[in-house]
C-alpha cells in the first residue's frame, strides 16, 4: 500500500514557494537583505506554519531580520491565502535556520582537521626508492 503524501506537506511546499516570492516583492525593508526560506512545517489543520529561513552571507543582524519578518508576517497572510486559495491562511511563525551555517562550520572543522593530520604525518624524503617500502 502506497503511503499518501500529506496535504499539510503539499501546502507547506506551496507556502514556501509563494511566500518566498511575496517576501521578495512585498517586504520593502532594505535592511532585510537576501532571505532564503529553507523549509515550512504546517500543522495538520493548516492553521499554523513554521517558516524556517536563513540570511545569505549571515552579515545581517539576526535580531533585526527576525523583527522585520515577524512584523511582515500578518501583512503577508492575506496575499498568501489568496494566492493558495485557502479559506484561512495559516499564522506564520518565522524561525531562523542555522543549518547552512552549521554545515559550513563543520566543513571548515573537517578541512582543518585533515590539514593538521597531514602536517603531522609528513614523512621526510630520505632519498630511498619507494619500491623498498612496505
Amino acid at each position: 500500500m502506497q503511503k499518501s503524501y500529506p496535504r499539510s506537506r503539499r501546502v507547506g511546499e506551496q507556502i514556501q514557494r509563494t511566500l518566498s516570492e511575496l517576501i521578495r516583492r512585498e517586504v520593502k525593508d532594505p535592511r532585510l537583505g537576501s532571505v532564503t526560506l529553507t523549509d515550512v512545517e504546517v500543522s495538520k489543520d493548516l492553521s499554523h506554519a513554521k517558516v524556517y529561513y536563513s540570511v545569505l552571507g549571515g552579515a545581517r543582524d539576526p535580531v533585526m531580520v527576525q523583527e522585520i519578518l515577524d512584523g511582515a508576517g500578518p501583512a503577508l497572510r492575506g496575499p498568501l491565502g489568496r494566492a493558495l486559495r485557502l479559506r484561512h491562511s495559516p499564522q506564520l511563525k518565522f524561525v531562523p535556520d542555522d543549518l547552512l551555517e552549521r554545515g559550513a562550520q563543520l566543513t571548515d572543522l573537517i578541512r582543518q582537521a585533515v590539514e593538521d593530520d597531514q602536517a603531522r604525518h609528513v614523512e621526510p624524503d630520505d632519498g630511498g626508492d619507494e619500491s623498498d617500502r612496505d
